[in-house]
């Protein structure tokens, strides 16, 4: 079994009014280490008054995750397949919109990798063998239930 951890910390300033809901949604976000990064609820959640402009959100944080981990292991694919890919650039999207229950939920995250290859690259078969490899053993698309496609070229 393997542990992740997050430290996120939050702190009300000064002329903010909790109570009211007048307060800004920004924190810190804090992994093993790495410098802190700055993060906010979404504006489309809680408005440009409370949400911190050019800070992450969770439903991009969960968007990126998804998109790393499938590149992640796509690579490791490609790799054992004997291909040598030399970069990997996903401009992934996630929607948010009421799920089964009625509920708000990023409900589906789009992945749309652009891909180059050292020397030919693999035929449509091979990459989308690769690709629905990469889905069904990638751990957060497995965490998750928003509906997770890959649209590659």
């Amino acid at each position: 079994m393997a542990r992740y951890e997050a430290r996120v910390s939050w702190a009300l300033q000064p002329g903010e009014d909790f109570l009211k809901g007048r307060y800004s949604r920004g924190h810190s976000l804090s992994f093993d280490g790495v410098p802190q990064l700055a993060g906010s609820a979404s504006a489309n959640v809680v408005g440009n008054r409370w949400a911190v402009d050019k800070a992450v959100d969770p439903e991009e944080m969960l968007v990126a995750s998804i998109s790393a981990c499938h590149m992640l292991t796509f690579l490791h694919r490609a790799r054992l397949a004997g291909l040598v890919c030399e970069a990997y650039e996903d401009d992934a999207v996630g929607v948010m919109a009421a799920n089964e229950a009625g509920r708000l939920a990023v409900t589906e995250v789009t992945l749309r990798p652009a891909l180059r290859w050292a020397g030919p690259a693999p035929d449509a078969e091979t990459l989308a063998r690769l690709h629905h490899e990469a889905h069904e053993e990638c751990y957060i698309a497995n965490s998750v239930t928003s509906r997770v496609t890959v649209e590659a070229p």
